[in-house]
């Protein structure tokens, strides 16, 4: 029995906070009565189990307490915001969706400054550039040859990190074979 809680448990913090909210929602609107049945059905469903109401709440109880939604009453009845911090994680998950068109023959190259006691910041946006395409040039300098996406920049943006990054377009480097190379491309005629 530990075993299938661990597991489960596992499975529940593999997921992203978007994907919590959006489960979340899913389970919220088995909660509600369905068309055509009546009541003494629909309070027998959510008895019996058929609901997991449990697993819900515990979801929603857990995006609150790390503060990524906020639930709060008022005279129209319960409601669930998220707050910046949500927000911020959504435009997060939003920006490692990746999308890479024909390649235009222009590097792109991040460069970036933040200070330590943004560490935590500072992780985000390497992981978001990697997840991105992004190779390591140097310990804050980051090189593609597509363009960052727009949840990306919405999401520097948001955080406040936009001041502290810069994003250049190259049309020739020092050493074009390497990079080539790096991202397996071949070379673009520029004529």
């Amino acid at each position: 029995m530990k075993h299938k809680r661990k597991k489960r448990k596992q499975k529940q913090e593999e997921l992203t906070p978007a994907a919590k909210i959006l489960l979340s929602l899913f389970a919220l609107i088995d909660l509600v009565p369905r068309p055509l049945e009546s009541k003494s059905r629909y309070v027998r469903r959510l008895i019996n189990g058929q609901s997991d109401f449990k697993a819900y709440y515990k979801i929603m109880m857990g995006l609150e307490k790390r503060g990524i939604i906020k639930i709060f009453k008022d005279k129209n009845g319960k409601h669930i915001q998220l707050t910046p911090k949500g927000r911020i994680e959504v435009f997060l998950e939003k920006a490692k969706i990746v999308e890479h068109g024909s390649w235009d023959g222009k590097f792109r190259m991040a460069v970036f400054d933040i200070p330590e006691d943004a560490r935590s910041e500072r992780n985000k946006l390497r992981k978001l550039l990697k997840i991105n395409g992004y190779k390591k040039l140097q310990q804050s300098v980051f090189i593609n040859p597509y363009p960052l996406n727009e949840e990306g920049i919405k999401y520097l943006q948001e955080t406040g990190l936009i001041k502290y990054i810069r994003i250049f377009r190259i049309d020739k480097a020092d050493d074009e074979e390497s990079l080539l190379k790096m991202f397996k491309l071949t070379p673009v005629n520029k004529n």
